[in-house]
């Protein structure tokens, strides 16, 4: 596990996720049934009560246990705050805890309260694509897929809980696989959460009173009126995850209608059982019998809500009113301190609570429902501008770079579905943005004027590329995957060095840039816990150099003559080389090199312009070194790639290669030391390949077999791009 070197914790955050220390807080007093002012739903003005609620609970730790489903939906809520906060600092706690955890889920095996907490784990993974936050989770949902529970849903029944019998687990279940199958693109997650949320709603949702039973206990229990028995926070939780399921459901799927029928059938019930103060009572159809305002069931319904709203599912004018007088409400709620209040504590059924009571799960709540206030707010304030995505593959797109026309003023990026802001780039008058995306899969994207937001947090600086004139005027680039360098004209000057133009490679088993460490360092072939340059280029090819071939000859270029950086980060890195005329079989060749590297990437795009007297094609055969020993060289010249797993070389692992030529009809070729793929290029115009690298000691690669698919995997994207309209 190399997590811990993803950055360095503040002590106040480890020391907020640890022992319990809980303090008494005043209780804010009665609250007025009106709704926030214009002022108060501003989007700076909703994530200061987030930041103040958020930061009072991070210094009064609950006293759960970490993996604890109380504590996992406060996580679910912290992770909505990180993505609107102007510091890491709430990432880098959910980071900590799941570092303690060892990102395992809870320790039953088939309890949806103990697969909660990998909310946060898979949506950490889905920014950080650090392999071991996610892996636990991963096998315990596969194990459960290997050996599925297909008992009774009854409450009284032994083992009940080993399915989806309570309806509190619809939000702690079925989100967490609809996350691990937004991570993997892996269907069998998203068909089982699918499968198994409509057993337990035929079970257990009354469609007279379109609300769920907590459990099966409550099929024949009344109210004090003599009204069915339907807790706030159980339906809570079941409109919180709906939203929170839907997220990541495709719109295509065949069950998408019926989920969204449900959702807002429950929307239409709840809102009418809104009391005048704008919060829900504990009972939802006897709110005299527990009179006492209730924040953590208020909390959920306000978030999925105004989530639906945001999504256009419900009506604005309808339900605004309704989300403004809950949020007013919650609000209000908050102590001078942060403490939020009016929590009624774990339980299963509506029960009476002291007024200063608090939970972290509430915490969670209001803040989930913080996040899509603040959209509400933002929306009310700027018109977006919006782009369509549509993967037009049946194949999974992780880490998927999108890029737009955009120019003028910077702008902020949105997920519609989620409601996360991503990191973006402007490259010239273009905007980049990356996204996952599964097979056949549309999504939408909102673009808001960055001067109507409150400051965010600096992007993550995943690529990086620059010029190394203390060595030897070496080009060298990175991603968060792998690194590469190039050599310059100073080395020429070096004797002893016998180099060329071909690509070296520089391996990482860190998603943070090595590159200037690695020089800085000035030693880089001994593996410290961050990679190493293990790999031996010379004068051949290494990995994906070119070179042209006249009369069955090779004529490679030489080291680049000068360079320009275009962009280094936080999402692609780019830059050109300029090689000078050389002698290829008895004419003059000179070329231009643009190369870009994006951010979750293990390959690089290369574009070379040729220029040369005639006009015939050129060939050009692009290369891996080969080495001796038990590699294997896989060829899918249909297909337009070439992969090649070294050899091992102890105790450093294995070093993986690839290219990929599009658009060309390709034929094998071998020259010395460099198996290639011979394509052709004409004078002028764009030649484009790709190369990548990877090792299995990264995590990502534990073989040779992992290595293709993810070559196949890009082959593909590369032969059908993302299909992408607007902004508009």
């Amino acid at each position: 596990m190399h997590t811990s070197r993803l950055l360095i914790l503040p002590v106040a955050l480890l020391a907020a996720c640890a022992a319990p220390n809980p303090h008494p807080a005043a209780t804010p007093g009665p609250i007025s049934a009106a709704p926030a002012d214009a002022a108060a739903l501003a989007p700076a003005a909703v994530l200061a009560e987030m930041k103040r609620v958020a930061d009072w609970q991070l210094a009064h730790p609950s006293a759960h246990a970490p993996d604890d489903w109380t504590q996992a939906v406060g996580y679910a809520g912290f992770m909505a705050l990180s993505n609107l906060a102007p510091t890491h600092n709430y990432r880098d706690a959910m980071v900590a805890m799941g570092m303690r955890n060892e990102w395992k889920p809870g320790k039953r095996m088939y309890h949806a309260d103990d697969h909660v907490v990998g909310q946060t784990y898979a949506e950490l993974y889905l920014q950080m694509r650090e392999p071991d936050m996610i892996a636990p989770l991963r096998e315990r949902l596969d194990d459960i897929l290997a050996h599925p529970r297909t008992g009774s849903l009854d409450f009284t029944t032994p083992g009940n809980q080993e399915r989806w019998s309570w309806c509190d687990a619809l939000f702690m279940g079925p989100p967490t696989w609809m996350r691990v199958y937004a991570a993997t693109g892996d269907s069998r997650y998203l068909e089982h959460a699918v499968e198994e949320w409509w057993h337990t709603s035929d079970y257990l949702y009354d469609r007279d009173e379109r609300l769920y039973y907590r459990d099966s206990n409550y099929f024949k229990q009344r109210e004090a009126n003599g009204k069915k028995v339907f807790w706030a926070r159980g339906n809570g939780w079941v409109m919180a995850g709906l939203a929170r399921t839907l997220q990541y459901l495709p719109g295509g799927h065949p069950a998408r209608a019926h989920f969204e029928t449900q959702f807002r059938e429950m929307a239409a019930k709840v809102a009418s059982l809104q009391q005048a103060d704008g919060t829900w009572r504990a009972s939802l159809l006897d709110p005299d019998a527990y009179p006492a305002r209730e924040t953590s069931s208020t909390g959920l319904f306000a978030y999925a809500l105004a989530w639906g709203i945001n999504q256009g599912l419900l009506d604005a004018s309808e339900y605004g009113p309704a989300v403004r007088r809950a949020w007013s409400a919650l609000v209000a709620s908050v102590a001078p301190d942060g403490k939020l209040t009016h929590v009624q504590p774990v339980g299963r059924a509506p029960g009476g609570f002291p007024e200063d009571a608090t939970e972290v799960y509430g915490v969670g709540a209001f803040l989930l429902a913080g996040s899509e206030m603040f959209r509400m707010g933002l929306q009310a304030r700027a018109t977006p501008q919006t782009v369509m995505a549509v993967n037009p593959g049946s194949f999974y797109r992780p880490d998927e770079t999108i890029e737009v026309k955009a120019p003028g003023a910077p702008v902020v990026v949105m997920e519609a579905d989620t409601s996360r802001i991503v990191p973006s780039q402007r490259l010239g008058d273009s905007l980049l943005f990356q996204a996952n995306f599964v097979a056949n899969q549309q999504r939408r994207f909102l673009l808001f004027p960055a001067s109507r937001l409150p400051p965010l947090a600096t992007p993550d600086v995943k690529v990086h590329a620059r010029y190394v004139p203390e060595r030897y005027d070496d080009f060298a680039w990175e991603s968060d995957r792998i690194a590469h360098r190039l050599y310059g004209p100073a080395i020429l000057k070096v004797p002893s060095e016998h180099v060329g133009s071909g690509i070296d490679v520089w391996v990482k088993r860190v998603r943070t840039p090595i590159v200037d460490l690695f020089y800085k360092r000035g030693e880089y072939h001994t593996d410290h816990g961050e990679g190493l340059d293990n790999y031996d280029v010379g004068t051949a090819r290494g990995c994906g150099g070119e070179e042209i071939f006249v009369g069955g000859k090779p004529y490679p270029a030489p080291v680049y003559s000068s360079w320009k950086l275009l962009a280094s980060g936080p999402l692609r890195a780019a830059f050109e080389l300029r090689y000078d005329g050389w002698n290829a079989g008895g004419q003059k060749v000179s070329e231009t090199k643009r190369f870009s590297i994006d951010a979750g990437s293990n390959f690089t795009r290369v574009e070379s312009v040729y220029t040369y007297a005639t006009g015939a094609p050129l060939q050009v055969g692009v290369g891996i070194s080969q080495r001796q020993g038990d590699g294997r060289l896989v060829r899918n010249e249909a297909a337009g790639w070439m992969s090649y797993w070294q050899p091992e070389k102890a105790p450093n692992g294995h070093t993986a290669c690839a290219i990929i030529v599009p658009d060309q009809r390709l034929t094998a070729g071998i020259d010395r030391e460099d198996a290639l793929l011979m394509a052709q290029a004409r004078p002028g115009q764009p030649f484009v390949h790709y190369l990548g690298a990877g090792w299995s000691k990264s995590g990502d690669f534990p073989d040779a077999q992992a290595w293709e698919a993810t070559v196949a995997n890009v082959a593909a994207r590369v032969a059908a791009p993302l299909k992408v309209s607007g902004p508009k």
